[in-house]
């Protein structure tokens, strides 16, 4: 696309009160930006544009599109329109996609099969393990694990994909220049440079309330199914599944215990018919041939955290009494029998064996399964990336 091309879509973008839906609609009537900013006031005036519109189209480029334009022409950062063979076929199909999107790294890596991983802002130690586990294990089946950089399940998805040498992209609520928040900077670049960051904000969008749920419909219209790792039942999370629900992609749900408030929004989602998943590989048959095809390389995954030392029945009963809700130190005291020193002692060396995570409220909950049970990590791997 050369540069004019470029400037007359950036124009109607910038325009406002000109969103996607009015900017495909001025596109049927006149067929391209440049025929558009050429119909001149009249016509505008027709299409119902404000006169605020009206007076940013007459007047010259603003600073805004002169700065998106200098922002496009620095290595790695491209800016994909409407009429860009890159753009991704997806979220072109959807009714009021993004005119514009401004794409740090390989825009190539939009077209390829998606999955979004999304959740609480606030997990638990078991909901960020899952949400990594699942990444990882999704990732190196060929999948790109698609989320929004927040903090929580997000990062975990986002870190868990990396870790497995896989594809990960971001969609963000800000600028294509600002990474929000600001503690993921070094793992935005990470993102970049093994994927993707992608928004429809200009460059110097800050971070606000508004700029999510658009953040969210990106998210959903990229991806070919969307996983809801941990979410209250009022949560951005459930606004990305019920977006992708009524775009017609599979949305998927981790359950949890019915005492953990961060499962209720996922159990709402499966009463209203999600589909349940306990394994990675629940979700790779429910996609089937939309998963590119990648032959089984090893067995699952090794458990990270087997120990060659013989197992200590006190401790053993412990983590049996554990079970699988947050519980305190006099529950398990009542429960084991045994003192408060010893069940304290015992759970300090868990936690740092990474068997136990210590909660708020001086509660412990357990993360790993018991023994001989199913992994979520079960399946096939493998290490290549895709293409």
């Amino acid at each position: 696309m050369d540069a004019s091309e470029l400037t007359a879509w950036l124009r109607l973008h910038h325009a406002p009160g000109v969103g996607p839906v009015t900017l495909q609609r001025l596109l049927a009537c006149h067929g391209s930006p440049e025929a558009i900013l050429a119909a001149g006031p009249s016509a505008w005036r027709r299409s119902a544009l404000s006169e605020a519109a009206i007076a940013c189209l007459q007047a010259d480029p603003a600073p805004g599109v002169l700065a998106d334009l200098a922002w496009s022409r620095q290595a790695g950062h491209h800016i994909l329109t409407l009429a860009d063979p890159r753009y991704p076929a997806r979220l072109r199909a959807l009714p009021g996609a993004p005119a514009v999107l401004y794409v740090l790294g390989d825009p190539q890596v939009l077209s390829w099969p998606m999955l979004a991983v999304v959740g609480s802002r606030h997990p638990t130690p078991g909901g960020r393990e899952n949400a990594a586990a699942f990444s990882a294990h999704l990732a190196r089946q060929g999948l790109v694990i698609i989320s929004g950089l927040a903090k929580g399940i997000d990062a975990a998805a986002h870190e868990g994909a990396l870790a497995a040498r896989g594809l990960t992209v971001a969609v963000t609520g800000t600028g294509p220049d600002r990474i929000y928040p600001a503690s993921h900077r070094e793992l935005g670049h990470r993102i970049v440079a093994e994927g993707a960051i992608v928004t429809e904000l200009p460059v110097g969008s800050p971070a606000a309330p508004g700029h999510f749920p658009r953040r969210n419909r990106i998210l959903a219209g990229l991806a070919i199914g969307t996983l809801v790792v941990e979410a209250a039942t009022r949560s951005g999370s459930l606004i990305t599944a019920r977006l992708a629900a009524e775009q017609g992609r599979e949305v998927f749900a981790i359950p949890g215990s019915i005492h953990n408030p961060l499962a209720r929004g996922c159990h709402r989602l499966i009463r209203e018919g999600a589909k349940l998943v306990e394994t990675a590989d629940d979700i790779l048959e429910e996609l089937g041939a939309l998963v590119p095809p990648r032959l089984p390389v090893s067995p699952t995954l090794p458990d990270p955290n087997t120990d060659d030392v013989p197992p200590d029945p006190d401790h053993a009963r412990l983590l049996a009494a554990m079970g699988h809700d947050p519980v305190s130190v006099d529950q398990l005291v009542t429960r084991t029998a045994l003192t408060v020193g010893a069940v304290s002692s015992m759970l300090l060396l868990m936690e740092l064996r990474g068997q136990v995570a210590s909660l708020s409220g001086g509660r412990y909950v357990r993360l790993q399964p018991e023994s001989g049970q199913p992994t979520i990590l079960e399946g096939r791997t493998c290490d290549s990336k895709p293409g």
